[in-house]
This record gives structure tokens, sequence and C-alpha cells, in this order.
């Protein structure tokens, strides 16, 4: 064998030796391990079912003062379907505030007294509706349904007046990879990248500093290993954990939500690659730097799970950020994953529509480990 043959041969040996004795380390501290392989899937079940954007059973109290057939038909259509629950009839208009108040109802409707008989005469018969808007979400969808009530009630009336329009013009609506319009298909995906962020910088960000706390770095400095095979012989174990979370939390959010993977699994495996690799990376710069396993917890934590949840796209749109919040995104390698993810699975994207996001998350994951390598200095002061 070669020299550059017996030395290559050499780091391998060495890398694999830190890697064998961080994975001693995994496996004789089974908390840890717990905490790895059964955090990710308890938060995808616990937000997957918490966090939804589907607005059901709205409560609506209802003040009929005509009561006519034409009234109690327009209210029954008004709010009809499962997104609204009538929960009871009031007398008086003024009856309605307490009830939203007290929140026993999120909706009131008024329909005046005459509102028949204005129908009868071609008037305008006026349908008052009362919303509690400090609920954002129930507003818009109390907004919308009475939108496409009234568009549907006009035309309706039309039709009866003038006859049926003999060329009318109709919009047909497809929404399409999400024709159910589930927040489910939207949020577990955008919860794969959130949690297995926060999953993937803790993992490392406890490694270094506990070798500095238990004082078993000195031992380390008095091997021939050198600093980037340290690194990488730290990461490894640690990126098989991460792929078994990974592979976890996939099969868990398609069997539990009902999650499609319409696009290629080997791509998403390839840029979930990528996208460790720079979370476990990011986590060793943390462990690093600090050198004490309480701080390294809290940086691990503010750096990853904000940022996650804020910055990424995972609840609001990139572009409805100011100017330099979207230029901090960007960097974020969790906006990218998500990017990627939900595109793989909801839209079965190809791997072209995707080279940004992969070389963002390569040059991310080669300077947060260029970092690592460069301070992990061999001396103990």
């Amino acid at each position: 064998m070669s020299s550059r043959g017996r030395a290559g041969a050499g780091v391998l040996r060495r890398i694999v030796a830190i890697a064998l004795k961080e994975v001693m380390h995994i496996f004789r501290d089974l908390g840890t391990l717990y905490f790895a392989v059964g955090m990710p899937l308890i938060m995808l079940v616990l937000f997957g079912y918490a966090i939804s954007f589907d607005v059901d059973h709205i409560p609506v109290v209802v003040v009929d003062q005509d009561q006519t057939a034409d009234s109690r038909q327009i209210v029954a259509r008004l709010f009809s379907g499962p997104s609204f629950t009538r929960v009871g009839d009031l007398r008086t208009a003024e009856e309605i505030e307490p009830a939203l108040r007290r929140r026993r109802a999120s909706v009131g409707v008024v329909v005046p007294k005459g509102f028949s008989r204005a129908l009868g005469r071609g008037e305008t018969g006026t349908v008052q509706v009362l919303v509690d808007a400090a609920d954002n979400a129930t507003t818009q969808t109390v907004l919308a349904s009475a939108s496409r009530f009234t568009v549907v009630v006009d035309q309706e009336l039309a039709n009866k007046a003038l006859g049926p329009s003999p060329d009318p013009i109709e919009a047909r609506v497809r929404a399409l990879y999400n024709p159910s319009e589930k927040s489910a298909l939207f949020l577990v995906p955008g919860l794969v990248a959130v949690i297995q962020t926060m999953m993937s910088v803790l993992l490392t960000a406890l490694t270094v500093a506990r070798e500095w706390e238990r004082g078993s770095m000195e031992q380390l400095f008095a091997t021939p290993v050198r600093r980037i095979e340290i690194v990488i012989g730290k990461l490894v174990p640690y990126f098989g954990v991460a792929m078994i979370q990974m592979l976890l939390v996939l099969a868990a959010g398609t069997w539990l939500f009902g999650v499609p993977i319409r696009g290629s699994i080997p791509l998403l495996f390839a840029l979930s690659s990528l996208f460790l690799v720079a979370g476990l990376g990011q986590g060793l710069v943390i462990s690093v730097l600090t050198k004490n396993q309480m701080v390294a917890t809290q940086a691990a934590a503010v750096t990853s799970m904000l940022p996650a949840v804020l910055l990424s796209g995972f609840i609001m749109p990139i572009d409805n950020m100011p100017r330099p919040l979207q230029i901090v995104s960007n960097v974020l390698p969790v906006r990218h994953f998500m990017h990627a993810v939900r595109g793989i699975m909801l839209r079965d994207v190809q791997p072209r529509d995707l080279v940004k996001d992969a070389l963002a998350l390569t040059i991310f994951a080669v300077v947060v480990l260029a970092i690592s390598t460069a301070r992990f200095r061999r001396r103990i002061a």
C-alpha cells in the first residue's frame, strides 16, 4: 500500500474510533436516546393536532324579526355547512353583544322586520351580521361565507327577474395539491422541518460541551486525532440518529394525518441529508463555543426554535415580512428545507426546481463545519 493509501486508511480509522466512542456515549445515556427518538414523534402529534387553520363549528345566534319563510330560508343558507353551528335564537338585536362578550357565540345574525316584503317589491333585503373580530380566523371565514352567499343570491334574484342569461360567464376554480383545503397538508410538512431543526441542533449542541464538563477532552487531546477527524467522528453517529428521527416523523405524518408524498422519496432524503448536516453542524458550533451544557442547550433552543417557527414560512408567508427579515430568512437552512419538503411531498417538484435550496443548504453546512473545526483548538485553556 502506498503512503497516501496508508494515510487515508489511518484517517478513516481515527474517524471510526471517534464515532464508535460517541455511539457508546449515546447508548450509555439511554435518556438522551429516548429523547432523541421519542421527542420528535410526541412533538409531531401534539403540534399536528393542536395547530389547525381549519375553522369549524363557529357558534351563531340569530335574531329573526321577520319570521317569514324567506327569512328562515335566508338564515339557513347564509351559514350552512360544517363551519357554522346555530346555537340559539334571540329576541332582540341588543342581546347579541352580551352573547359575543360571554363567548356564547362568535357570530350574530339579524333579519329585520319587513325583509320578505322588501324582496317581494324587488328592493334590497338587508341582513346584519355581527362578528367577534377579536378572532381573526373566524372573521375571515364569516366574511368569505357572506361574500359567496351574496354573489349566489344576487344571481338567483337576477335570473328570477330577467330570466337566465343566454351567455353566462362562469369562473371554475380548482384547488390544486390540497383540494379539500385541509390545514394538516400544509402544516405537517412544515412541522417536519421545524421539529428536525430543533432536534438536530440540540443533538450536537451537547456533545463537545459534555466532553469539556466531564474532563474527557484532555484525553482526546492526547491522541493523534486531528480536529477535522474529531468533528466528523462526532457528527456521523448523530447524523444516523437524525435520519432515524426523520424516518419516524415522516412515517407518522403520512399515517396519522394522511399527508401524501407525491414526489421522489430519494430526492426527499437527499435534501434531508444536506439539511441534517447543516443543523448538526450548527449545534456543533454552539457546543464548541459555549463549552457548557446548560448554555449550549439554551443557545440551541433560541437559535433553532424561534427562527424555525417565525422566519421559515412555517406559519407566516415570507413575502409578507419586512425586507431585512426576508434576508435573514434566506440564510436559515430551515427556510430552504421547508420549501423543499413541501414541494416534494405536496407538488411533486423536480430536482431542477430545488437547485437553489440545495445550494443554500450546502453552503450553510460547509460554513458551520469550517467554523466548528477552526474553533476546536487542541488546548485546555
